[in-house]
């Protein structure tokens, strides 16, 4: 069997993942499974980098704020700040410490040196301005909105002033309570506030479409798109602040699925300027439902990379990532009648596995789930391998001397 499925598993790179592809997708996602181990994050980079300079791929797009993203790709285009306060301020969930994220940013700054707009690598954080204990305040996407068509419109014709926004907003700290995370009383989502700004933020992302032909023309292409991402940050943010203040059953399935409906919006925007290259975590990028257990409930709902993959169809192309051990988590060796057991028994450090052909090896056999000790880490589900244009497999994740 080891010998067979070696002849499924390929050298990592550009050229290899095109091969298992009928062409090249719009937008091609790489998925972990579990964040901030650099032999992951080395490997995204360097197979990466070759499908920039390969295949003509110009937006990286990470699991980030995208708000926050912005900051990033201001430096990587035009060396607009300094690499260090890009890093703090340009990434969410603390992720710009990770080394690999470092060197991806101080190479997309090298490769853009030079070079014409038109031709420049961009950078993108496609998460909602969301974190595991709050969600932002929608103030800098619904103001930064307003200010956007207060330069290009006339003042009548906007449904309110920056002073009511700022009114309504309050103090930021009312909406990122962490409190509210676990109780829904404790959420400014539903304040008669909350629901005027909801009304605000749809009328004002009204006017950017009404108004299309003038904002391309007076701001240029990047402009309105930008202006887009406002609209879209402070809607969804405000929807996700309003399901925290829910007290039904279903709040958290409501919670998990607005944060990859907001990840999937935001993919859909940067691929349709052009090819993107994508990173998150397995369970984001998936074409299948996700799932979770959270407060020992249960919970399942369409992945980012499920509705994109709808929309998309073969212009979007997934392959999730493996691992084998990551011993300083206490993940051991995997059983030997799992995929990544199969995968295991390889001699190489690392491989990209044709799943179709990794599917007719196997045949009739159906590999055991494997069960990780560590939250972290979240292993394949075999019966999602049909679904996934490839595997990319790494043997084992160590602790490295910057990590």
């Amino acid at each position: 069997m080891t010998a067979a499925i070696k002849d499924a598993a390929h050298t990592v790179d550009a050229s290899a993942v095109m091969g298992l592809l009928p062409a090249r997708p719009r937008l091609l996602a790489v998925g972990e499974p579990t964040h901030g181990e650099d032999v992951l994050l080395n490997l995204r980079n360097a197979l990466f980098r070759q499908l920039v300079e390969q295949e003509g791929y110009r937006t990286i797009a990470i699991e980030s704020d995208c708000m926050m993203g912005l900051v990033v790709d201001s430096y990587v285009t035009s060396g607009t700040g300094v690499f260090d306060e890009a890093m703090e301020s340009g990434f969410s969930h603390g992720w710009g410490v990770f080394e690999g994220n470092r060197e991806l940013v101080r190479w997309m700054r090298r490769y853009n040196e030079g070079r014409a707009a038109s031709e420049q690598l961009r950078f993108a954080g496609f998460d909602g301005p969301l974190e595991m204990a709050f969600a932002a305040s929608p103030r800098q996407a619904l103001t930064a909105l307003h200010a956007y068509l207060t330069s290009w419109i006339d003042a009548d014709l906007l449904p309110c002033t920056g002073e009511t926004l700022d009114r309504l907003l309050g103090a930021d700290d009312r909406w990122t309570n962490p409190a509210a995370m676990r109780d829904p009383s404790q959420s400014a989502g539903r304040t008669p506030e909350a629901e005027r700004l909801r009304l605000l933020a749809d009328d004002l992302v009204a006017v950017l479409d009404m108004h299309t032909p003038h904002l391309i023309a007076a701001s240029g292409q990047d402009g309105l798109d930008r202006a887009r991402l406002y609209g879209r940050t402070a809607t969804g943010v405000l929807r996700y602040h309003f399901w925290m203040a829910d007290t039904s059953p279903s709040r958290l399935t409501w919670l998990c699925a607005l944060r990859d409906s907001m990840m999937a919006a935001n993919l859909l925007a940067l691929a349709q300027r052009g090819p993107v290259l994508a990173n998150a975590h397995n369970g984001h990028l998936q074409r299948d439902k996700s799932s979770m257990q959270m407060g020992g409930q249960p919970l399942h709902w369409w992945s980012a990379g499920a509705i994109v993959s709808a929309q998309l169809g073969a212009q979007y192309a997934f392959l999730p990532t493996a691992v084998g051990t990551i011993r300083h988590h206490g993940v051991d060796i995997p059983a030997e009648d799992t995929i990544e057991g199969m995968l295991y028994a390889l001699p190489e450090d690392s491989y990209l596995v044709d799943t179709h052909r990794l599917a007719a090896i196997l045949g009739d056999l159906t590999p055991a789930a494997r069960v990780s000790p560590w939250y972290g880490y979240a292993p394949l589900d075999p019966a999602q391998t049909a679904s996934h244009d490839g595997i990319l497999f790494v043997k084992d994740s160590r602790v490295t001397s910057g990590g």
